[in-house]
């Protein structure tokens, strides 16, 4: 059987090596064709390049908008929350077939470990035993495979050694110590306690990396940067609202609920994502992989409010030296943890928040046990994150107001309830990037 073929391109987003897998590998809903945006085989650098320009979509006018307008033709938030969600193999993130061995996984992970088992095949791994497992890369070395799948909770007992189909056999799971043992023996890294599994899923859950592709004929000026902007947002918002029916428990609230967290801390979680790409980029935003912005182009660009304000929270997440666990697990948190109004499910909503507390407490107390207070300093981070967040918020809504750039229909349904439930925005945003 053929492990692998590549996925189906959406929405610009291309491999991201430091991930466990993809949004492109978890197929997030199927969106009308129009929505949809075709590959590109070029990526253009921020300093050179221009804003994506919805290149084949439809625009209609916004009141008040001199005649550019939002994307027509785009899901509500209701119907890409609606779609069927499906369950993720915790090896390497392809959809998962079912429970093998214990674990939901894949096909080609539930065979690449039986092989393993009933061959007693040993492996080396030529770098340094910590390589990423995702679909496209998991052929590329089956020494962190296998561990990985030992990692996640695979059991070699669960495997028939003679060979012989059908009826499972009664194997008792091994314990954590057992687990370790093995592992250390595959490895000369010191035995890590395995992640938790409300982590696992994260991880897996975790999209890849995207690209503004933008087109270089169109000259640079400042409505070429907010194009860019409002386009990356735009696409960044699809891809969160898929991210959040793969976080464990989210699935499991109304439709409704789901909703309402979303609508509430969606600006969060991007501008969280922007933050955590740009920690090795001191003075630098990664907005995305080929659109960096720095103080230079933010000046030219008419972005310096907004952009001293990003750089205000990477700040706060060097000094904590952010790592990617807390990342994902941080911004589960926040999505779980805002201040959506008239939840229906209160209870289901404290059981979501109260398993993601739990889970970022267990990895900061394996992590970090000399510091038992970590995860209350990544949690006071919060607030910060959601002021920040606001500051975007009247950001692109000022972009809104002006009418020189195009909003799609469903950035527009997703900004507009913070303009309406929030009269007053925070001001007095530092007027130079010198003072960051």
């Amino acid at each position: 059987m053929a492990e692998d073929s590549p996925p189906p391109h959406k929405l610009h987003i291309k491999e991201e090596p430091g991930t466990p897998t993809s949004q492109s590998d978890c197929s997030p809903p199927a969106l009308p064709q129009s929505y949809q945006l075709s590959p590109s085989p070029h990526r253009w650098a921020a300093a050179s390049s221009s804003p994506a320009m919805t290149r084949g979509r439809r625009l209609v006018g916004i009141p008040g908008g001199a005649g550019v307008g939002e994307v027509h033709t785009v899901p509500k938030c209701e119907f890409v929350l609606g779609e069927m969600t499906r369950r993720l193999c915790l090896v390497c993130g392809d959809v998962a077939s079912g429970y093998h061995y214990g674990v939901a996984s894949c096909e080609a992970c539930k065979a690449f470990f039986k092989r393993t088992i009933q061959g007693n095949i040993e492996y080396s791994c030529p770098a340094a035993s910590d390589c990423e497992i995702t679909k496209r890369r998991r052929k590329s070395c089956q020494a962190c495979r296998f561990m990985k799948c030992l990692k996640v909770g695979m059991l070699k007992e669960g495997v028939r050694l003679d060979r012989v189909r059908g009826g499972r056999q009664k194997y008792k799971r091994r314990t954590a110590s057992e687990n370790n043992l093995y592992l250390s023996s595959l490895s000369q890294q010191p035995i890590k306690k395995p992640l938790n599994r409300v982590i696992s899923h994260l991880l897996v859950a975790e999209p890849e990396k995207m690209f503004a592709m933008p087109d270089p004929t169109v000259p640079d000026s400042s409505v070429k940067a907010l194009t860019t902007l409002c386009d990356l947002a735009d696409r960044q918002l699809v891809v969160i609202i898929s991210w959040a029916k793969h976080v464990p428990g989210f699935s499991a609230l109304s439709l409704g609920d789901q909703m309402r967290l979303l609508q509430s801390a969606w600006m969060e979680v991007l501008v969280l994502g922007v933050a955590f790409r740009s920690l090795a980029r001191p003075g630098e935003l990664v907005f995305a992989e080929d659109y960096v912005v720095d103080g230079e182009f933010a000046r030219r660009a008419g972005l310096v409010d907004l952009t001293v304000a990003l750089l205000q929270l990477v700040a706060k997440y060097q000094i904590l030296d952010f790592g990617r666990e807390e990342f994902v697990t941080l911004k589960a948190i926040a999505l779980a943890n805002s201040d959506a109004m008239h939840v229906e499910d209160v209870h289901g909503v404290q059981t979501l928040q109260d398993a993601l507390h739990d889970a970022l407490q267990d990895l900061t107390s394996t992590d970090h046990p000399d510091d038992p207070r970590r995860a209350g300093r990544l949690l006071m981070t919060l607030p910060l994150l959601r002021q920040t967040a606001t500051r975007a918020v009247y950001f692109f809504y000022t972009v809104k107001l002006d009418g020189k750039v195009p909003i799609h229909k469903l950035f527009l349904e997703m900004l507009e309830p913070h303009i309406l439930c929030s009269k007053s925005i925070p001001c007095g945003t530092p007027a130079s990037l010198d003072e960051g």
